[in-house]
């Protein structure tokens, strides 16, 4: 069974930086690329980064490029994603998730396996 955990959410005010860790086990974590998305309240899911599995390639959402970035370490079977320059508007649940296959994918549909969020919150 895919388990996929989420962690280093939190409070922080804006302009601060937050680390988010995903860790995967269960399936082989090279060989698929990793999303990272993230649910404000009353709003729907939304792509925020992703990267291949060989991490050789990244995508971002465009109010996030040059603050944010998405890496890996096959090795530990972790995704992360630093978070830098944070503001008011970032504040939502962030999700880690496996896509079925190799490319990034930026719809929820296209993944298979998703983490339980981790909340963060940016105060101005």
């Amino acid at each position: 069974q895919v388990q996929l955990v989420e962690s280093g959410g939190g409070l922080v005010q804006a302009g601060g930086s937050l680390r988010l860790s995903c860790a995967v086990s269960g399936r082989t974590f090279g060989s698929y690329a990793m999303g990272w998305f993230r649910q404000a309240a009353g709003e729907d899911r939304s792509f925020v980064a992703g990267i291949t599995w060989k991490g050789d390639y990244t995508e971002y959402e465009d109010s996030v490029k040059g603050r944010f970035t998405v890496s890996r370490d096959n090795h530990k079977d972790t995704v992360y994603l630093q978070m830098n320059s944070l503001k008011p508007d970032d504040t939502a649940v962030y999700y880690c998730a496996q896509s079925g296959g190799l490319r990034i994918g930026i719809w929820p549909h296209e993944y298979n396996y998703w983490g339980q969020g981790t909340m963060v919150s940016v105060s101005s």
